[in-house]
């Protein structure tokens, strides 16, 4: 993989993952777009036959399912969410079939859910499966299963999820098709004069600061989901795309490296995502925090060590062992995460004290010199 698109001479055999958010998808009344949905299977039509091999990660089957059902306000209850979820992923998927058959192209669907890539069998058959309908000239079309996936129908999204898809298939670009035109330094619905940040090559406390929360009521998600799955892509050496869906031609200029939206550059050096690592990485399930002297960060990020008890200088929540935990440099900004290996309440006890020290204590003896979070179950982000 290389740290930017390229352009159609040099599209041969990329992947590209695609992800169309709900309220980009659907019209302001909730009901989809169809006209908009047509103009999107014509420009991943042109950037399939440039070479790219495209894969969707779409939204909108509740709302598709709404409409549908004739339900014009979303409802509350889950029941009702997930019956909708399941009439609405029947018409999504015709909706998408309908769009791409003036091309001769073939759409699939492949639903997922998070236990799919925490599962390393599972992890494998999913990889295979979208690899091989890629291999068809197939355009798989992934959306999240929400009829049977409660967690994510109120707390998930589709960044997320297309993250997961982009280091599932190492794909060489993921383009982010949202109500907006990309990350900007301020809110442009409150400030006018806020300027968009074209590029962006670190995922710092700046940057998550203006992330913001989330927007549009019909979706899920919002920037700052989108800057946490760029944190992941681009450790992972996936280069990311965030532009407006309206943007004519959007999808053409983000494969073809035009300026657009803003782009977060990949890792001259890409990471190894494994599954258990993407799991930690993208996973919504961290119980805590660890906090981290500056030598303790330095031996993480630069020596790609495992983190000794004896770098942690404070403990956030309650956590057990086996938890994923978030890591913290001193001033606060989240800088890796990782697994686990003893409780908060031991921890607690052991932050102050020396290996010698623990050494010495029957109780904490074992924390002395056994990894805190190991590296194999560790994702740094710097």
């Amino acid at each position: 993989m290389t740290n930017e698109g390229a352009g159609a001479a040099g599209a041969q055999g990329r992947r590209l993952v695609i992800k169309i958010g709900s309220s980009t998808l659907t019209t302001s009344e909730s009901k989809v777009d169809y006209d908009y949905l047509r103009c999107i299977a014509d420009q991943i039509a042109q950037v399939q036959a440039a070479g790219w091999q495209p894969v969707i990660v779409t939204s909108a089957a509740i709302a598709c399912g709404l409409e549908a059902l004739g339900i014009d306000k979303r409802p509350h209850d889950m029941p009702s969410l997930q019956a909708a979820a399941s009439v609405g992923q029947v018409v999504l998927s015709a909706a998408y079939a309908e769009a791409f058959a003036p091309h001769g192209i073939t759409t699939s669907v492949v639903l997922l859910t998070r236990r799919d890539t925490a599962d390393r069998r599972a992890y494998l058959h999913a990889r295979d499966t979208l690899m091989r309908l890629l291999e068809l000239g197939v355009v798989p079309v992934v959306n999240e299963n929400d009829t049977i996936s409660v967690e994510q129908i109120r707390f998930g999204d589709n960044d997320t999820l297309a993250a997961l898809v982009a280091c599932l298939i190492e794909a060489d670009l993921m383009v982010v098709l949202s109500d907006i035109e990309g990350l900007y330094d301020d809110n442009p619905n409150t400030n006018p004069e806020a300027q968009l940040i074209s590029r962006v090559d670190a995922i710092g406390p700046e940057i998550l600061a203006v992330a913001g929360g989330a927007g549009s009521t019909i979706g899920s998600g919002g920037m700052i989901t989108k800057i946490k799955a760029a944190r992941v892509l681009m450790v992972a050496g996936i280069p990311l795309v965030i532009c407006h869906g309206r943007r004519v031609g959007a999808i053409v200029d983000a494969a073809e490296g035009r300026e657009v939206g803003t782009r977060f550059v990949a890792a001259a050096k890409p990471h190894a995502i494994t599954p258990k690592k993407l799991w930690i990485a993208l996973g919504d399930a961290v119980r805590g925090a660890l906090a981290v002297d500056a030598g303790a960060k330095a031996a993480l990020i630069d020596r790609g060590c495992s983190l000794l008890t004896v770098g942690v200088s404070a403990v956030e929540g309650h956590f057990d062992e086996g938890d994923i935990v978030d890591i913290k440099d001193t001033g606060g900004h989240l800088f890796a995460r990782g697994r686990v290996a003893s409780t908060s309440d031991e921890v607690e006890l052991a932050v102050g004290h020396s290996r010698e020290a623990l050494r010495a204590n029957r109780l904490l003896c074992d924390l002395a010199d056994k990894a805190l979070v190991h590296r194999d179950e560790l994702v740094v982000f710097e």
